[in-house]
Order: C-alpha cells, then sequence, then structure tokens
C-alpha cells in the first residue's frame, strides 16, 4: 500500500503544479517514476522507458483537467491549438520511436540535461522578446512537430518548450501558459499511443503493463492529480508566480542531479 500512497501524493503534487504553470508535469514525474520502480524492482533494463511511458500517460489526465480549467478562465488561445495539434500529434509519435532506440544510459543523460535546461529557465526567468507574429499553417505544423518530438522524448506536456515560443510570437504570457495546457493534450494522445506501441514488442516487462505504460500507478497518479489540478489552475490567477516558480526550478535542479548521479555511479 505504501506504493499506491506515494503514487497519489506524487498525483496530487504533480497536478498542481501542473496547472500553474500549465506544464504535465513530467520532468518531475519520470525521475521520481524511476527511482519508485527501481526500489519497486520492477524492471531494471526498461526502468526509464517504463517511467517515461507511464508519466506520457498520466499527462493525459493533469492536461485535460488544466486544459479545462484554463479555459473556463479564458486562457485559451483556440486558434494555436487547432493550427498546431497535428504537428504536436506527428512529432510526440516521432519522438517515442526515438526514444525506444535510444539506449537509457544515453536517454537519462539527455532527460537531465533538459530538466537543468527547463530549471535553469524558470529560476532566471527567461523569456524571449516578442518579436513577430505567429506563422502561417505550415510554420505552425513544423513548430508543433519540433515540439511534440523534444516533450516525448522526455515525457512532457510542452510547456517548458511551447510557452517561450508563444511569448515570442507575441501571446501575453498568462494566455500562453493556458494554451500550453490545452497542447499538453495532444502531445499526450500521440506520446501515450507511441510509448504503448513500442513497448508492446516486449515480452520481458513486469505484470500490470500497457506498453511502457505501468497501469496501477497510471490510474493512482491520475487520482491523486484530479482536484489539485483544478486548484493549481485557479491559482495561476492569484498566486506569485515568479516565487513559486523559482522554488519548483530548484526542485528540478535535485532530482536531474540524482538521476546524473545513479547513472554515472555504475
Amino acid at each position: 500500500m505504501e506504493w499506491y500512497a506515494s503514487y497519489l501524493a506524487l498525483g496530487a503534487f504533480v497536478g498542481f503544479f501542473a496547472g500553474l504553470f500549465g506544464i504535465g508535469g513530467g520532468l518531475v514525474l519520470v525521475p521520481v517514476l524511476s527511482f519508485l520502480f527501481d526500489a519497486q524492482q520492477l524492471t531494471a533494463q526498461h526502468n526509464l522507458h517504463l517511467a517515461l511511458g507511464t508519466a506520457m500517460a498520466a499527462i493525459l489526465f493533469s492536461a485535460s483537467y488544466s486544459a479545462y480549467a484554463h479555459h473556463a478562465h479564458g486562457a485559451v488561445n483556440l486558434h494555436i491549438v487547432r493550427s498546431i495539434t497535428p504537428g504536436l500529434l506527428l512529432g510526440a509519435l516521432l519522438g517515442t520511436f526515438l526514444a525506444s532506440h535510444i539506449a537509457p544510459f544515453y536517454l537519462t543523460i539527455f532527460f537531465a540535461l533538459f530538466v537543468y535546461f527547463s530549471a535553469a529557465q524558470m529560476l532566471l526567468n527567461l523569456k524571449p522578446k516578442p518579436a513577430r507574429q505567429l506563422p502561417g499553417r505550415a510554420g505552425m505544423t513544423l513548430a508543433g512537430t519540433g515540439i511534440g518530438v523534444i516533450s516525448s522524448l522526455v515525457s512532457i506536456g510542452g510547456g517548458v518548450i511551447s510557452v517561450p515560443f508563444m511569448l515570442h510570437h507575441n501571446i501575453p504570457l498568462r494566455q500562453a501558459i493556458g494554451t500550453s495546457a490545452a497542447l499538453g493534450l495532444p502531445i499526450a494522445i500521440g506520446g501515450t499511443i507511441g510509448y504503448i506501441a513500442t513497448g508492446m514488442t516486449l515480452h520481458t516487462l513486469p505484470a500490470g503493463t500497457l506498453g511502457f505504460v505501468y497501469l496501477p500507478a497510471l490510474f493512482t497518479l491520475a487520482a491523486g492529480s484530479i482536484f489539485t489540478t483544478h486548484l493549481g489552475a485557479k491559482a495561476a490567477h492569484r498566486l506569485p508566480l515568479k516565487i513559486l516558480r523559482r522554488g519548483f526550478a530548484v526542485l528540478l535542479f535535485v532530482l536531474a542531479t540524482k538521476m546524473l548521479w545513479k547513472v554515472l555511479a555504475y
């Protein structure tokens, strides 16, 4: 039961910050799930891929709740969602295919470096200057494909990439956060399908898995995030995001360092 309690608490924590920052939560989910799966001794060979797939499937729930809450506050730009979604779906599928062909050691290094980059971006509050208008349909599809590939490789909702992209194209910050929450849904759909499909070819995964998705963890994470994601989205319109963002960034640095230490120690 302690594992279910851990998943429930993790889902509640990540759900709140998913709603608060318009992110999918994978930057926290993947390393913590990896540690939990390792402690449970589920699988050594596919530990990271199982964490990536489960985290991506969990984003289906947190992104849905977060997108609904932000839409209720009028913070979702539906034009952007419609124009970029085809690219996001394609890119997310491509990313999972790439992830299945990368050894866990190198995938862990890539993930940790990406977390460092994302944490530095949050900690320093780096924002691109508004410099241009949104591109046309082809440009949005291309941008969505790139965002989808990277997002599914590290199992995130894409907020750390899509928010700067929108800010660079003159979208207001709170609308960029709300729209990013909505964009996490097509990324999660494409990524979840991809991680299930690539994992189904293996016969060495533990019981309770659907491809690279560990179902007991997934459903408990989802239960934990049901209420907190909505609370986070409401809090995004009231709380001092700068202070909270910096605290979240410090947590990301710690988790990424622990992942690197673990993989380099072997």
